[in-house]
């Protein structure tokens, strides 16, 4: 199995029939032998409808779990990984839309660094506009100016050279199965995010690296749901924020970055 795909739906019905979709596709055309891996989260929006439908025509390439409720996204998406059997293993959200040729330049681009674990591509807006999906591992400072000020770092000059990042958002990571088995799972004690930072420093201890590949773009029509609309919170947004003072205990950092980048070997 050439490549093991990992996709979360939770009332995704505006998004889920592209994305499968665009995998199946990209599968195809790069001649690859692949699975795809739904995990549906208990959606109220007709998304369930439009898996089975897929389900007919795709065929045993998908597979669907479907839950009764909404697990977050750690423990959701380890039972798809539990399954997966690909030498990579691609997690894309449901609002991210792969295409042929950043998968086959992502492939490539892993197995010429095999150091590189994780490989993260440009993200875009539909808009075609950037989209800030790396970044240095937050600090609550950090953390405050993405929450509050994230189009304007959006705005200025995106990263233009390949190479090792902190982390990357788990929009759509490339995975070799090498790094995965030594990395492990995802924490299932955090509920919905900072998942992705937590793997991303756990993979960076693993003896690997998290690479951005800009040479590459997948859009990305970010749901955001962390981040309620005009001022106020939703429950998203109080377990992110659980979610992160996790991160900072088990990884004993917060404030600076200095003392973790010692313990992984990582220096800016």
């Amino acid at each position: 199995m050439d490549v093991s795909a990992v996709v979360l739906s939770f009332n995704s019905k505006r998004y889920i029939e592209t994305c499968v979709r665009s995998l199946v596709q990209s599968f195809d055309s790069c001649g690859l032998d692949g699975e795809i891996f739904v995990v549906e989260n208990g959606s109220i929006d007709g998304s369930v409808e439009i898996l089975r439908g897929l389900q007919a025509e795709v065929g045993p390439r998908l597979k669907v779990f479907y839950l009764p409720m909404n697990t977050g996204t750690t423990r959701s998406r380890n039972l798809a990984l539990r399954e997966a059997r690909g030498q990579s293993v691609l997690i894309l959200d449901s609002d991210a839309y792969m295409n042929a040729p950043a998968l086959r330049a992502m492939l490539d681009y892993q197995r010429q660094h095999p150091r590189a674990g994780m490989v993260a591509p440009r993200l875009t807006y539909p808009s075609g506009k950037f989209q800030l999906s790396v970044d240095t591992f937050p600090t609550l400072a950090r953390k405050a100016q993405r929450y509050f000020a994230l189009r304007q770092l959006e705005a200025r000059e995106p990263p233009s050279a390949a190479g090792p990042v902190d982390y990357a958002i788990s929009a759509c990571w490339l995975l070799s199965s090498a790094a995965l088995k030594a990395t492990g799972l995802l924490d299932e004690r955090i509920f919905y995010s900072p998942e992705d930072v937590d793997y991303c420093i756990r993979l960076w201890r693993a003896g690997y690296q998290v690479h951005y590949f800009p040479e590459v773009s997948v859009v990305h029509d970010a749901q955001e749901i962390s981040r309620p609309k005009g001022i106020g919170i939703n429950k998203f947004t109080v377990r992110h924020a659980k979610g992160l003072l996790y991160l900072f205990a088990k990884h004993r950092y917060g404030l600076t970055l200095g003392g973790l980048y010692r313990r992984l070997g990582r220096f800016s």
